[in-house]
């Protein structure tokens, strides 16, 4: 049965991590898009999360996951890009779900949240260790130069 499953996940690989992308990426676009447009807003929130130098910040964060979250969808320098993503996710569940410092009903929301960035940062390993995929620019590109090498 594992040969069988073997086969199939070769075979499947390249649409199986385009899907991955798509799906990682899905999550951070919309977030990265409306922090970039509404900075003063995502700089309060970092404001009342204790992040210092908030407003200098909020910029950074909001381009890296806009930007990183391009980079993970099509697929270019995507083995950076996930590390990228990890740490990203990182430090935004510091910031934003820091459960253990709650009680009381208000803590199991902000526990489920912080463990969904501890499951999408395994994804992002994942990523990271499988590489871009067959439908990426990173494949495009390094099959576009390996021609244009052949043919000097």
């Amino acid at each position: 049965m594992s040969d069988v499953m073997d086969r199939v996940s070769e075979a499947s690989k390249g649409g199986m991590l385009l899907a991955a992308r798509v799906a990682m990426a899905v999550l951070y676009l919309p977030s990265g898009l409306q922090k970039l447009t509404h900075l003063g807003a995502f700089a309060g929130s970092l404001a009342q999360h204790g992040v210092p130098f908030a407003t200098a910040l909020a910029p950074l964060g909001a381009g890296v996951e806009l930007v990183g979250a391009l980079l993970i969808l099509t697929g270019l320098r995507l083995r950076w890009a996930a590390l990228l993503m990890a740490a990203f996710t990182v430090v935004a569940a510091l910031i934003s779900h820091r459960f253990w410092e709650l009680g009381g009903a208000a803590r199991a929301p902000q526990e489920v949240q912080f463990l969904k960035n501890v499951a999408i940062i395994g994804g992002y390993f994942a990523l990271f260790v499988a590489g871009p995929g067959l439908y990426s620019l990173d494949h495009w590109l390094a099959h576009r130069l390996a021609f244009a090498r052949k043919w000097r």
